[in-house]
């Protein structure tokens, strides 16, 4: 499988961007004029940087307004074609691609465009170069690939190809299934964009909101297995446009996208079964792992932990040793185990470091991370001591492929829970940084197989929070992603805050116990309980109990949730919940209480 990055999906500039793609193990490249126009490299020197990087050049790309005019402006077609195919062959690319048009269109014709085809296919034959027409989801009349290939097929010469783009064919949810009906060698090229399912104009869409594959709602799989069955055996080639990818650091952003069509191209092998040996060329395979059944155990670090030990005995949990060779302390409660570990190089607020989950076999999962390129996690492991699987998320956060009955004989001096609740981790809040939301999504699906769930965004003072969820197929992981507004660090607002949400049979039981030994919830105000009443109509003795320990509350149609959150400490707090029959969400009504309370 060949892979190849459209230049104008990376930051910086052109030997930049190529030396990042590079890096990350793409083949090949499509270059966007822009990036060209602004190198201050000559044409030959892009060629032998490629040359050097082992990239190959595979399309020059946008040639626009090109069919469906009148003669006097199609000469002028003529003329600035020939002007570029001349810098192609500086460049020693061979593949044009030739957009719909959208600017200058005023014959709305199939024959006129098939005839203005073949006549650039003419000039192009002459320099020994492809062009590869593809219907912009925009175009004046040219907006379905359908078409598009109508036009090529009337144009009917061996240099005007056709490309396919998954962006302009699902933003409008045109059938690719037709894909299958194109000759495999008129598929000049394939461009892959995903993207979230948003409601305004697709040119808008188009140029601020695509995503990597995985990282939006389009069936990129499905989409990717028509082509195949088409016979396509060329790259697979990403052409995102992202305000985001545009601002961050290159070679994580070709890093990310690797992943991606490596994600992509799994997904559609095992969508094609037996197919995948019959349609165009193997599809590398990733070593297949279940999702995590549970989380093993959080840890938190912290140059002082101290105050989330307070926090974590008042809760309930009982300290559960000393670590043998390392500053670190277990604290259990149940199911529930919590890593404490003072490191007095670490930021002094306390924040989630390191998340454990609990996996059938360690082994494959540690693999497909690697294929992946997860970064590794290295910890000292000295003689007798598990060494753990471990690798960084896009955040930071480790992630660690675990079983406690592997690592907890490492801790000694402690006792294990008897006071009968049984407790557990819920879900763990995770906050991420503006520019690693969508990467941290992908980075979930892709390597620990948990599977999005849609998008929600709840009010708070600062503004609008995005949340997604991802989460294991049973529900024993549930990972709520956070996205934290442009510019803040988790300090700036406490409501941005990580957590850590533990699950209980009786939390009015155990937090009553709390409190008695010194829990102070975080404080709701009074109008929360009134307005409780009106939505829900609960009987007056219950809101009561709920307005004297704090408690929140949700219903839905599968069940009740009730819940509490406790002060913050650093950059950490801890949520106690109860669901309730089926309730499956995370009562996210609430949340702007929640923040509120937490930014007074």
């Amino acid at each position: 499988m060949r892979t190849s990055i459209a230049t104008v999906c990376l930051s910086g500039g052109l030997a930049q961007k190529m030396y990042a793609a590079a890096e990350a193990g793409f083949d090949a490249i499509e270059i966007f004029e822009p990036d060209l126009i602004a190198a201050p490299q000559s044409p030959e020197e892009i060629r032998a940087l490629a040359d050097r990087l082992g990239l190959t050049l595979d399309l020059y790309q946008p040639f626009r307004d090109a069919e469906g005019v009148d003669e006097s402006v199609f000469a002028d077609v003529l003329r600035r074609a020939e002007a570029k195919f001349q810098l192609m062959q500086r460049l020693g690319i061979d593949l044009m691609l030739v957009c719909s048009n959208v600017g200058t269109a005023t014959v709305d014709d199939d024959e006129v465009s098939a005839g203005q085809l073949r006549r650039l296919g003419d000039l192009a034959a002459t320099y020994d170069i492809r062009l590869a027409y593809e219907a912009l989801a925009w175009g004046r009349f040219v907006d379905d690939y359908r078409r598009s290939w109508r036009i090529v097929e009337l144009a009917d010469h061996p240099n005007v190809g056709i490309c396919l783009d998954s962006f302009h064919i699902l933003s409008r949810g045109h059938d690719p299934k037709q894909i299958e009906e194109i000759p495999a060698e008129k598929i000049f090229f394939l461009q892959l964009a995903d993207a979230p399912a948003l409601s305004m104009d697709v040119l808008s869409w188009s140029r601020h909101h695509r995503l990597f594959p995985g990282e939006g709602s389009f069936a990129l799989p499905t989409f990717l297995a028509h082509v195949f069955r088409a016979g396509y055996e060329g790259p697979l080639s990403l052409e995102v446009f992202n305000d985001t990818f545009r601002q961050t650091d290159p070679t994580r952003t070709a890093r990310q996208a690797q992943r991606s069509l490596r994600w992509l191209a799994d997904r559609t092998a095992e969508l094609l079964g037996e197919e995948a040996s019959r349609t165009g060329g193997p599809l590398p395979r990733l070593p297949e792992v279940a999702a995590p059944e549970a989380f093993d155990f959080v840890e938190i670090k912290a140059s002082d932990t101290s105050g989330v030990e307070v926090l974590l005995e008042q809760l309930g949990f009982d300290f559960g040793g000393r670590h043998r060779s390392k500053q670190v302390r277990l604290w259990t409660w149940g199911a529930a185990r919590v890593v404490c570990n003072d490191v007095p190089s670490a930021s002094p607020a306390p924040h989630i470091a390191a998340v454990g989950f609990d996996v059938a076999d360690s082994d494959p999962a540690a693999e497909r991370a690697a294929r992946l390129m997860a970064p590794p996690v290295h910890r000292r492991t000295y003689a007798g001591e598990q060494a753990l699987r471990a690798f960084t998320s896009p955040d930071g956060t480790e992630v660690f492929l675990s079983h406690a009955e592997d690592w907890a004989g490492e801790f000694d001096g402690g006792v294990s829970s008897t006071d009968g609740h049984a407790v557990r981790i819920d879900h763990v809040n995770l906050v991420q940084p503006w520019h690693s939301f969508d990467e941290a999504v992908l980075f979930y699906t892709s390597v620990l197989s948990l599977t999005p769930q849609p998008s929600q965004e709840v009010a708070g003072p600062a503004g609008l929070v995005r949340s997604q969820v991802m989460s294991s197929p049973a529900g024993g992981v549930r990972l709520p992603l956070n996205l934290l507004p442009s510019g803040q660090l988790p300090t700036d607002q406490q409501g941005h805050a990580q957590h850590i949400a533990l699950a209980c049979h009786d939390i009015i039981g155990v937090v009553t116990a709390a409190r008695e030994r010194g829990l102070r919830p975080l404080e709701v105000p009074g109008n929360y309980y009134d307005d409780l009443v009106a939505r829900f109509g609960l009987a007056e003795d219950l809101v009561d109990t709920l307005r004297d320990l704090d408690l929140l509350y949700d219903r839905d149609a599968d069940g009740e949730y009730l819940h509490c959150y406790t002060e913050t400490v650093g950059e950490v707090f801890f949520e106690l919940v109860e669901r309730r029959d089926r309730y499956d969400g995370y009562g996210a009504g609430n949340a702007p209480v929640r923040l509120a309370s937490q930014a007074t």
